[in-house]
């Protein structure tokens, strides 16, 4: 089944949740990067929680006016200018009182979605017998979908992909840097609520799919799991889509391949695997890199500890250092040094005194920042700074050719 699921031969319905989870991924993962950025991933809370009082009212105008209430187009359009409406309450709150930013997002959040859960209360009491489903909203429901719906789901999806990339470098200098950015005449406020628009777009785009709580997630979760893998902005971005793309497309392949799993909370457990799999696999800012890195520390301690205690004719007593000194061919088992172990340790304890004397000299600050008893000597001076300080030393001087 999970295989058929994956080659989209699971029939019509699974095949269309798939390729609209997989397309609204991509734009979640590249619009969300931004917002990562930006270091205001919780604004994507309180849009999302404020689209819920546009779809209740967008229901409720639709069967007014004789319509259907489940009209996709109407009700996503609802929720859109509810969610606009949100942001400019949440801008006008941060820019004009002295409410801190996530004051204002915790305001907007609370009082739309508590209305929206008001909204549902008199939409159940209605009493028209169509608003069967538009809990769905919440936390997202493919059954049923239909062509128009997916297709306003990939088209909605393909546009905000679209509008990112054209404002791409504008959204990274600022998100980079707005004191800059206002220094080259670029309107930060202006680009910030562009930003915060395609978030609303996306957003909106995915409440059929993953709903208006799990959005969330699929904006932020792709963008963090990216920058475990690389430093550069537009790598960011491309891995950020890839990664929201891939969870859209096996989550909607898991739940298409076992009963009763809700796909929207499935996209988002994918997505966190991605997340896990990366913090523990990421080459320089994983976990087992960290440990790795820790490892091969300890080890150039017990060594230049080890050389140290040689060289001054101390015993050593640690297994460890014994056994890594052995492997190095610096002693025998029984602890005692070799020729070549020798010559290391008395390079060892010379370098300590020279960088005695590259501490205690001011000329030499800079250099002398870099210290941490393990570095080479040589990787931070001269051949001639380092003839000199041994001539400030004295004794015999280490030929260099």
């Amino acid at each position: 089944m999970l295989w058929q699921a994956l080659t989209l031969q699971l029939g019509y319905n699974a095949t269309l949740v798939a390729i609209g989870a997989t397309l609204l991924g991509i734009s979640a993962g590249v619009t969300g990067t931004f917002l990562f950025l930006r270091k205001r991933a919780l604004v994507s809370d309180a849009i999302s929680h404020a689209t819920l009082p546009g779809v209740c009212l967008a229901f409720m105008a639709l069967v007014a006016f004789g319509g259907d209430g489940r009209n996709l187009i109407g009700l996503l359009a609802g929720s859109a200018l509810s969610a606009w409406v949100g942001l400019l309450c949440m801008n006008w709150l941060t820019r004009h009182t002295r409410l801190a930013e996530d004051a204002a997002i915790g305001a907007v959040l609370s009082v739309f979605f508590g209305f929206g859960v008001v909204l549902l209360t008199v939409i159940q009491s209605m009493g028209v017998g169509r608003q069967a489903g538009l809990e769905g909203f919440l936390l997202g429901s493919t059954a049923g979908m239909l062509w128009a719906d997916a297709l306003v789901i990939a088209v909605g999806g393909a546009a905000t992909l679209a509008l990112v990339m054209i404002i791409r470098r504008p959204m990274m200098m600022v998100a980079f840097d707005p004191e800059y950015a206002v220094a080259r005449g670029l309107p930060m406020h202006r680009i910030d609520l562009m930003m915060m628009g395609l978030v609303m777009a996306v957003t909106v785009v995915g409440l059929k799919i993953v709903g208006l709580i799990l959005i969330v997630a699929l904006l932020i979760i792709p963008p963090v799991t990216a920058r475990f893998w690389t430093d550069r902005s537009d790598r960011v971005v491309v891995l950020a889509g890839l990664v929201g793309g891939l969870a859209g497309y096996l989550g909607a392949a898991l739940s298409a391949s076992a009963p009763n799993l809700p796909t929207g909370p499935i996209i988002v457990l994918v997505s966190f695997g991605f997340f896990a799999l990366s913090w523990l696999l990421a080459p320089v800012r994983g976990v087992l890199a960290a440990v790795l890195r820790h490892l091969r520390f300890q080890r150039r301690v017990h060594i230049r500890q080890g050389l140290l205690a040689l060289a001054q004719g101390q015993k050593i007593y640690e297994p460890l250092t014994i056994r890594l000194l052995c492997r190095a061919g610096v002693v025998r088992a029984d602890g005692v040094a070799t020729e070549a172990g020798k010559a290391c340790a008395a390079k060892a304890l010379r370098d300590e005194k020279r960088w005695e004397i590259v501490r205690a000299d001011q000329a030499h600050e800079a250099t002398a920042a870099l210290y941490d008893g393990l570095r080479d000597i040589e990787t931070v001076l001269t051949r001639d700074q380092i003839a000199e300080i041994d001539r400030r030393i004295g004794g015999p001087q280490e030929v260099t050719s």
